[in-house]
């Protein structure tokens, strides 16, 4: 290897750049160990449903029970891991995988083993992974510098499939030179490397002056983020459509082996070492994909490619052309999972950033689950072949949704802008004060009046994305230059945190709708309390300091606008 490669390669912009900084290196090595583990146990538990029931729909279940915690409980768990230390939340999230796998080791080796207790302990092993899906994702941008937080995000998925095209091989080995107990065993060893990279990890957290929000009102805020974010939206769906309908050839796989090509857990592990090859390609290559192309058009190109992928092992009954289309579809299928993971995590601030990784990952995974449900109950109607050509042909025609949900641009939108001073505040409120109604009056030349009002448009989407409800914007009909905003926040603490949650970009709009505001006096903004009865004391103004448990009542300093 050349001087110019290794900087082409270690480089800030370099697909090895994150290894050079010590915790990410420890965490990712010892991640690659630990899904290597998880997919030695996946071999060993489909094979072993293949060997209980020659039920289809049982086998494609198996993937169901790993995959659907992750649709089931991604937003709370987003939701913690934005809440509280995500160090800690991803160790008790692998002490639960390593309590289900532990059960499910001790349950083989005494013959107890069941189909619907392999699956039941397979949802626990995919619940705790789920649990710690987002602590780990969104834990990467506190290993390494933004300007690598790309090539990070492509290590992780290197990892992973490094380990799918070893994993499932040697799972194939274990499985039929020692059984599946062997498999389920191996996973315990696997998963201790990741345990002690975790402890040795020492995570240099922000400290916040607020307190942390409650579980149920942080899932909510994590919703409305979403939910207002039309860019995060048009990838999450895009994310599920390809869980649903390219996870047939995940789903089908064992089948694929067993009654295709006539073989055996050997030739499983193959197939998925195969698809594993085929995404760390995948995967080296996404830097050069998100320089070359735009996201639009790659996601079209992987959809395509993986249609003819899918068509071409449905017809195939040689293992070198299945395996040949298998490279293929896993380059595929990585291209796009990784397209869509950095434009996520990119886009969110890091106030929601496990809350969106959380949805994106409940989007694919919650897709590949229910299409893992629906692929099953096909093939048991129609064969194996059949569903897979359905598969097929509905990822070919898939790009036709970028006619009307086009992939955003991937940018770094999600930087946070700089802290704003307390507003100046003269009544006494505790944190639960509230709500809190927001009047900004703004005065707009009338030749300027459309333009203005456009831009409230893209205002009112992050005023509520990041707290604000019942958004609304008025012209005064007796003065047609005065125009007033008003929002909701429903506590006075809410609205602490909805002011310091705005991102560089969102900064910018609501600079830009400022600057159409003309007159000698500025801008004015009102903060108002809706319920002021708890502010009116018949003794004391002073405030009770029992009452307040979250932060200093009275507060002054250079607010900003809103």
């Amino acid at each position: 290897m050349t001087d110019a490669t290794k900087s082409e390669m270690f480089g800030a912009d370099g697909i090895a750049g994150p290894l050079r900084h010590t915790s990410f290196r420890r965490i990712w090595l010892a991640s690659l160990l630990s899904n290597l583990g998880i997919l030695i146990q996946g071999v060993g538990a489909a094979w072993a449903m293949t060997q209980m029931t020659s039920s289809a729909d049982k086998v494609a279940l198996v993937q169901t029970a790993l995959m659907l915690p992750v649709m089931l409980i991604s937003m709370p768990a987003g939701a913690i891991a934005d809440m509280y230390d995500r160090r800690t939340v991803a160790l008790v999230s692998l002490g639960i995988a390593l309590a289900g796998a532990t059960t499910l080791t001790a349950l083989a080796w005494f013959g107890l083993i069941t189909p619907n207790l392999l699956l039941a302990l397979c949802f626990v092993v995919g619940s705790g992974m789920a649990l710690m899906a987002p602590a780990w994702q969104s834990s990467v941008s506190e290993q390494v510098p933004s300007e690598t937080l790309p090539a990070a995000v492509a290590l992780n998925g290197i990892s992973y499939n490094i380990a799918r095209s070893v994993g499932p091989a040697v799972g194939g080995i274990v499985v039929a030179s020692a059984g599946a107990i062997a498999a389920f065993a191996l996973n315990l060893l696997l998963y201790l490397p990741l345990i002690a990279a975790l402890f040795l990890w020492k995570r240099m957290a922000e400290p916040s002056r607020l307190p942390p929000e409650k579980l149920g009102r942080a899932m909510v805020s994590g919703v409305r983020y979403i939910t207002n974010s039309p860019a995060i939206k048009i990838v999450l769906t895009r994310a599920m459509v390809t869980g649903v309908v390219g996870g047939a050839i995940i789903a089908l796989m064992p089948l694929v082996a067993r009654d295709l090509l006539h073989g055996g857990p050997e030739t499983y592990g193959m197939m998925l070492s195969a698809f594993g090859l085929g995404a760390i390609i995948g995967a080296l290559n996404i830097t050069e994909v998100r320089k070359r192309t735009s996201g639009e058009a790659a996601m079209r190109a992987c959809a395509l490619s993986m249609g003819a992928a899918i068509a071409a092992v449905a017809l195939s009954r040689h293992p070198v052309l299945t395996a040949s289309a298998l490279v293929v579809a896993g380059a595929a299928w990585m291209l796009a999972a990784a397209l869509c993971n950095i434009g996520v995590q990119l886009s969110a601030p890091r106030w929601v950033a496990g809350r969106a990784l959380a949805a994106y990952q409940a989007a694919g995974s919650g897709g590949i689950a229910v299409g893992s449900w629906g692929w099953g109950n096909l093939t048991n109607a129609a064969g194996v072949e059949t569903a897979l050509l359905v598969s097929a042909a509905l990822m070919l025609v898939s790009p036709l949704l970028g006619l009307w949900l086009r992939m955003p641009r991937i940018g770094t939108w999600g930087e946070v802008a700089e802290m704003l001073d307390d507003p100046e505040v003269r009544l006494p409120l505790t944190g639960r004060s509230g709500p809190l109604v927001v009047e900004i009056e703004y005065r707009v030349a009338g030749e300027n009046a459309r333009a203005f009002h456009n831009v409230m448009q893209e205002v009112q989407l992050f005023r509520k994305r990041n707290g604000a409800y019942g958004w609304s914007i008025a012209r005064d009909i007796a003065d047609p230059e005065l125009w007033t905003e008003r929002y909701h926040c429903p506590t006075w603490l809410d609205y602490l945190r909805y002011r310091n949650r705005s991102t560089r970009s969102e900064r910018a709009m609501e600079q830009q709708a400022l600057a159409f505001h003309v007159g000698a006096n500025p801008v004015r903004v009102r903060r108002m309390l809706e319920r002021p009865f708890g502010s009116v004391r018949w003794k004391d103004d002073t405030p009770d300091p029992a009452a307040n448990d979250v932060l200093p009542v009275i507060t002054s300093g250079a607010g900003g606008t809103t």
